[in-house]
């Protein structure tokens, strides 16, 4: 069973963290999200307080997938309004593909890489994250109680690593910890994401505009793939960006839950343009 926490009243908007994180990093938003929805945040297998994954066989992101399904059908959620960051924002984006979601909105979602070289450098970023935690962890308290620490920790995460509390940071990190084994099976697993989602369904796919994780020229293969999709991107964010802008993030994800309003005309926001085509070389022949 998958560890969660529901809150407040309305349309049920259920929050899908991203890899290594936890149903907490939805908490900058939650007050004012909680105010107009019944928010539902969760805990992806192998993170937070979740058991482990049930691969049981099966490919590891088709694992993921079912134990997701298998949760919304225990909670009684029948085609909620889904939103994730990263992983998650993935998550999100199959479950629209699939039929189960009523609404996505996908935060700097994953799978929107060209090449096995271009994801290489997100997988660094995760591994080389993973031996600093395993090596740092006995001194993680002092760590996380410094701006210096958390400008470590979060720095490629976020653009103001200052604002996220020690508490709150040293959670993160034991997170991390207990998530490696969970990490590890998911970027092995990788690869670009291929569905089509229906276009009567509303999606959102809002970028964070300093996304060092997954770069912001990913946005444009995303538009490319989903053009029914309503494409943003957030000004000033990095790709966590609940601690940057919570109230831009608050927003995008109710008018993402609310397809006739759209988020385009948000302050703070800004359109994707469409990528350019690419030119064709012709072949020398002798």
């Amino acid at each position: 069973m998958l560890a969660f926490e529901r809150h407040g009243s309305g349309e049920p908007l259920v929050l899908v963290h991203g890899i290594t994180h936890r149903r907490q990093v939805w908490y900058p938003v939650l007050d004012q999200l909680a105010a107009e929805r019944e928010v539902i945040l969760v805990d992806l297998p192998g993170h937070g307080q979740s058991a482990g994954f049930a691969v049981e066989g099966r490919p590891v992101i088709q694992a993921l997938r079912a134990q997701f399904r298998q949760f919304l059908a225990e909670q009684e959620l029948d085609r909620p309004h889904i939103a994730g960051n990263s992983l998650g924002g993935r998550i999100a984006l199959e479950a629209g593909a699939e039929g189960d979601a009523r609404s996505v909105t996908a935060l700097s979602p994953a799978g929107f890489w060209r090449t096995e070289a271009s994801f290489a450098y997100t997988r660094r970023i995760f591994t080389s994250a993973a031996a600093l935690s395993h090596r740092l962890g006995p001194r993680a308290a002092l760590l996380c109680r410094s701006r210096a620490g958390r400008t470590l920790m979060y720095g490629a995460l976020t653009s103001h690593p200052a604002r996220i509390s020690a508490d709150h940071a040293l959670g993160d990190f034991r997170a991390f910890e207990y998530a490696r084994p969970a990490v590890r099976l998911l970027l092995d697993a990788a690869t670009p994401f291929d569905h089509e989602v229906p276009p009567e369904i509303p999606v959102t796919i809002a970028w964070a505009g300093r996304d060092l994780v997954l770069p912001l020229w990913q946005a444009g293969v995303a538009k490319a793939l989903l053009p029914h999709a309503e494409h943003v991107t957030m000004r000033g964010v990095g790709h966590v960006p609940m601690f940057d802008d919570p109230e831009l993030v608050a927003q995008v994800l109710l008018r993402g839950s609310m397809p006739l309003a759209g988020v385009t005309a948000l302050a703070g926001v800004a359109e994707v343009p469409r990528p350019p085509r690419r030119r064709r070389t012709a072949s020398a022949t002798a």
